[in-house]
């Protein structure tokens, strides 16, 4: 099976051009790695990018990569049109059996669905439901993202929904649904978990970009609470934070006084293998967003045997149930979030063993790539 995955290399969204080797998301990056290790399935990755830049011919012996060169007019202000007539273009010299587009944040899923071969998509983040909730005004890049991912949704044969809360908003846009959460990258299950618990002061780890969405500022202001009760803990923000942003800014206002008072810092961007040690010295996650598609942070932090403290909004809820320790709490209860955390830490916040298995065996980047394939089959079997 020849399979053609359009998605975004990290090189572009970051302007790193000179950079020789492409980057993912977590949730495609960890895909790769599964179908890495299926010899039997071809893989072509096709980026489009604003920059030509030199890149390697193979990402792995049955996954070849094709970098798109796009001038900007392709983009967003024209529909992306100049996106889809490269990715055409590259299509009909691979020839796939079949095209995944991999979100419709940009331009990759409206390119699958109008590729001209059998095509699927898979649903990273809800454009049109976050559009909704933060109320985008008309012409926004989230205004016109919800428009295309409808316009995409009824195009394709089916979407790849991460979470029930995805799958509710999305069945009734599009011909089929198939229930596929985002797999975890494989170095979170290869690394060796440390022999002993970390020690010393109570440390909650939260990751992911500065935003509203995620909420690291009232975060901050639940930590301000929990410290003036006397108790020790840090919590570590990691993830991009841009000065510029008004919400960004409020974060690193209160974040000096958080570390003044030494129970807050933030840690800046970190690799793979970085994010994993922090979990590794930590003894629980903190992941309280107002909206979530999945939430693959929360389980990689699991596969970690941390303790979570959540919000009870999408994908958290698929990926906690039945995992011992998890608590979740409703998106506005702050009360209920800060006297929890208050009672963990006061008795000697443990972690959440056992939880890592349960990660695996639902997570692995080979379970879910094999469960791709199956799909892949169904949508060809179904046009024949």
């Amino acid at each position: 099976m020849r399979v053609a995955i359009l998605t975004t290399d990290n090189r572009e969204n970051y302007r790193r051009y000179s950079e020789a080797v492409p980057g993912f998301g977590t949730a495609p990056e960890a895909l790769l790695q599964g179908f890495a290790t299926m010899p039997d399935v071809q893989i072509h990755v096709l980026s489009c990018v604003q920059a030509p830049m030199q890149s390697p011919e193979k990402l792995a012996p049955n996954v070849w990569f094709h970098g798109l060169y796009v001038k900007k007019f392709g983009w967003l202000r024209t529909g992306y049109q100049g996106c889809i007539r490269a990715v055409r273009k590259e299509l009909r010299k691979i020839r796939p059996d079949v095209v995944h587009g991999q979100g419709t944040e940009r331009d990759c899923a409206i390119s699958a669905a109008l590729s001209g071969y059998p095509n699927v998509v898979t649903i990273h983040g809800n454009m049109a439901e976050i559009a909704r909730l933060f109320n985008h005004p008309r012409w926004s890049y989230w205004w016109f993202a919800a428009r295309f991912e409808d316009f995409t949704l009824r195009r394709t044969a089916g979407v790849f929904c991460n979470s029930e809360y995805t799958e509710n908003l999305v069945r009734s846009r599009t011909p089929k649904t198939w229930r596929v959460p985002n797999p975890i990258r494989e170095l979170f299950f290869s690394t060796p978990r440390p022999s002993h618990v970390p020690g010393g002061k109570c440390i909650l780890i939260n990751i992911g970009v500065i935003n509203p969405r995620k909420r690291q500022v009232e975060l901050l202001d639940a930590a301000k609470k929990l410290h003036e009760m006397g108790l020790q803990f840090e919590i570590r923000f990691i993830g991009l934070v841009t000065p510029e942003y008004e919400y960004d800014s409020r974060f690193l206002e209160k974040l000096k006084e958080a570390e003044a008072g030494g129970y807050a810092r933030h840690l800046g961007m970190k690799s793979t293998t970085e994010i994993i040690q922090c979990l590794d010295e930590a003894h629980g996650l903190l992941h309280f967003p107002t909206e979530e598609a999945f939430g693959l942070v929360v389980a990689e932090a699991l596969a970690r045997d941390l303790k979570l403290f959540g919000a009870r909004v999408g994908g958290i809820v698929d990926i906690s149930s039945n995992v011992n320790g998890v608590e979740l709490f409703a998106v506005d209860d702050w009360e209920g979030l800060t006297q929890s955390i208050a009672s963990w830490i006061r008795s000697g916040h443990p972690r959440s063993p056992g939880a890592a298995a349960q990660m695996g065996q639902r997570y692995h980047p080979g379970v879910i790539a094999r469960r791709h394939v199956e799909i892949y089959r169904e949508v060809l079997a179904s046009r024949s």
